[in-house]
């Protein structure tokens, strides 16, 4: 017999903790291409918005030391044509589904979730809360928790009950554990974390900014100590909520990694544009290296890291429960 790779974000099961990431696995047409969607626990929508958006200019994404940038500024078809060709594509490969949500304001991520709550098939929603708030000087809404907990209200009142809402946080955050605890009572059903840590890039050749608009998103896996430190920091304040961590995954190791630091499910993201297969691949990775620890279930080696030292991962078996 395997080992259990089941996991619950809230009362949603999923056949095993690995997800595509937001922004990396678009609606998952691309990835298909490579592997069976229904393979992996969820599969994480680029963020949609209310109405349709060009997106920056080019160009939009640079290399970095250890990762990428990128300021792709939410280009989309809007939620109309998320809700009649999109989810309905992603639902007949069998994929789980959570949708990630983008907008300019509490009315307008209300009105995403609404819309979203009178379909069929959302197995959670992310609200992607590093998105420019007008009315604040276009600062993101995760750097004021009083406006980051505005938005989650505002989504989770207009989501169905049975539909979990996860609040996506960024690190470069004054706390990112008074984000979560404001987040948290919002009635934020999760956490995800974290989001791609804001960053610039210069091109030496032209001496102006890498990217279009100056500033992007740094992801890949320089980032992964960030988001792990925040993923064992919330875990210890907030152990009752799920956290999706992510955040420069690209082996089952660095799953373990996340997992043993509180976190429920791992999202998968940049190492996918070099290894579209990336997710099934991590997901046999994953189960190797439980069987290497002697866990029969994944679930048990979450908040490993937390445990007094005896009962830690690489020090004998992890406590079966």
């Amino acid at each position: 017999m395997g080992t259990d790779l089941r996991v619950r974000l809230k009362d949603v099961e999923l056949a095993n903790p690995v997800l595509a990431a937001a922004g990396c696995a678009g609606t998952g047409r691309e990835l298909a291409q490579f592997f069976d969607l229904a393979g992996i626990g969820a599969l994480i929508t680029k963020s949609v918005t209310v109405e349709p958006r060009a997106g920056h200019p080019a160009p939009r994404i640079a290399e970095t030391p250890s990762g990428m940038l990128s300021a792709t500024g939410l280009q989309g078809p809007g939620i109309e044509v998320f809700l009649q060709r999109d989810l309905p594509w992603l639902l007949s490969r069998g994929a789980r589904v959570g949708v990630s949500l983008a907008g300019s304001g509490a009315a307008e991520y209300g009105e995403l979730a609404r819309r979203l709550s009178e379909a069929s098939g959302v197995s959670f929603v992310e609200v992607n809360l590093s998105c420019p708030n007008p009315s604040d000087r276009g600062r993101h809404f995760t750097d004021d928790p009083r406006e980051a907990a505005r938005v989650v209200h505002a989504v989770r009142s207009h989501t169905r009950s049975d539909i979990p809402v996860f609040a996506k946080l960024a690190a470069d955050v004054p706390d990112p554990v008074d984000l979560a605890e404001a987040c948290a009572q919002a009635r934020a059903d999760g956490l995800s974390l974290i989001n791609t840590v804001r960053g610039m890039a210069i091109d030496p050749r032209t001496l102006r900014p890498a990217v279009a608009g100056g500033m992007g998103g740094v992801s890949g896996p320089a980032i992964r100590p960030i988001a792990v430190g925040c993923v064992h920091r919330v875990h210890a304040a907030l152990p009752e909520l799920p956290i999706i961590g992510s955040g420069g995954v690209r082996t089952g190791g660095d799953v373990l990694e996340f997992l043993a630091a509180g976190a429920t499910a791992v999202a998968v993201g940049t190492v996918t544009f070099h290894d579209p297969s990336a997710c099934v691949r991590i997901v046999r990775e994953l189960e190797e290296a439980l069987a290497e620890h002697g866990v029969d279930r994944v679930r048990d080696v979450v908040g490993a890291a937390h445990r007094p030292l005896g009962a830690a991962a690489g020090a004998g078996p992890l406590p079966r429960g």
